[in-house]
């Protein structure tokens, strides 16, 4: 069919179907390659398929997580690295699910902007695909949204929500939490994926540009070391979980630091004591705390400090766990033990964190 009158066009409204249909081209390869038991991880339908049973489930139960990255996405639109903030993306999502002892099986992500770039999108994709692969989930779907009047060209903002499964009755916490467990520590790569308000502010103080190098990092811009992505734990915590009995429960570090994201996971009535000597406070915290000024009980509940999960272990089963998870690429240490929660306070800080440069 012809139409002879020559009208408005959706193109002409801001938004490019064939730059869409361009990404999706882009990306389908790097999708293929997240494929696991129970989803080929192929894109183009209306949803996402699992199969449960193929993927080797019994009687799960399926544990569901959602989060962003926040305002981090600010860094890499000014310092134009976008691939690294697809693994953030995916790191925030499984961390969460293994937090409670499950299985990432499949991830899907939503990306908003205001004019498609297909290449920088896809870069942004091929960081998420690297996520997914690095926990073992397929990405089976995901949604790109072009909304001109909502945000500016060359900004845009990310979603990602991610399904796992555990066997009824291994969900962690456990209920047999109890004082005198010990808590074990697992090194964090960087900020991660919470914070970015003040580091920006904190940045924005010292006049610096992402482009300078990085006052904490010899050989690398400060744009590149702030968006350094997030560590993805899921692999080495479900071994530990697995293969050791021994541990209660895991916290992610994320906002809210260890002062609000410990007590998440403990019964009411108890808390925990960390020694915050045992702590290795990476430089980036250390050039944050002293351009920021910023006070050590503010730094632990904005901050991971250099600590991005927490695990609540039996005493007996404290060496075999360190094992495992060196095994697995961590850097780990005791970090403290449980206590009885003394009234609202539930994490009890000895010592003080290393913060000089």
């Amino acid at each position: 069919m012809t139409d002879a009158k020559k009208g408005l066009t959706y193109a002409d409204a801001g938004v490019d179907i064939d730059a869409g249909n361009r990404l999706v081209d882009l990306i389908k390869p790097m999708v293929r390659a997240t494929a696991r038991a129970g989803a080929d991880a192929e894109i183009g339908g209306f949803g996402g398929l699992f199969d449960l049973k193929a993927a080797g489930f019994k009687d799960p139960v399926l544990v569901a997580a959602t989060d962003g990255v926040g305002t981090k996405v600010k860094i890499a639109i000014e310092a134009g690295f976008h691939q690294g903030i697809g693994i953030d993306l995916v790191a925030m999502s499984v961390n969460d699910l293994v937090v409670q002892g499950a299985e990432p099986l499949f991830f899907l992500d939503y990306f908003a902007c205001g004019k498609l770039d297909p290449e920088a999108a896809a870069s942004i994709v091929a960081g998420v695909a690297e996520g997914c692969r690095e926990s073992g989930c397929a990405l089976i779907g995901g949604e790109t949204a072009e909304m001109p009047g909502l945000y500016k060209d060359g900004d845009y903002d990310l979603a990602g929500f991610a399904v796992g499964a555990a066997e009824r009755g291994t969900l962690l916490p456990t209920k047999d939490i109890e004082a005198g467990d010990v808590v074990i520590g697992m090194a964090s790569s960087g900020v991660h994926s919470n914070g970015f308000s003040l580091v920006r502010k904190i940045v924005e103080k010292t006049g610096l540009a992402y482009t300078d190098q990085a006052p904490f990092l010899p050989f690398m811009t400060l744009g590149a070391a702030l968006l350094t992505p997030t560590r993805l734990y899921v692999k080495s915590c479900l071994r530990a979980i697995r293969d050791t009995g021994a541990v209660k429960g895991l916290a992610h570090i994320t906002g809210g630091g260890f002062t609000d994201n410990i007590p998440r996971v403990l019964p009411k009535e108890l808390g925990v004591r960390i020694d915050l000597t045992a702590l290795t406070v990476l430089p980036v915290f250390k050039w944050l705390a002293a351009e920021g000024d910023i006070a050590e009980l503010e730094l632990l509940r904005t901050f991971n400090c250099g600590v991005g999960m927490i695990a609540i272990v039996k005493p007996d089963g404290v060496q075999q766990v360190l094992d495992i998870l060196r095994e697995g690429g961590e850097t780990v240490g005791v970090l403290g033990e449980v206590i009885k929660a003394s009234g609202d306070e539930r994490v009890v800080y000895d010592g003080h964190l290393e913060l000089k440069l």
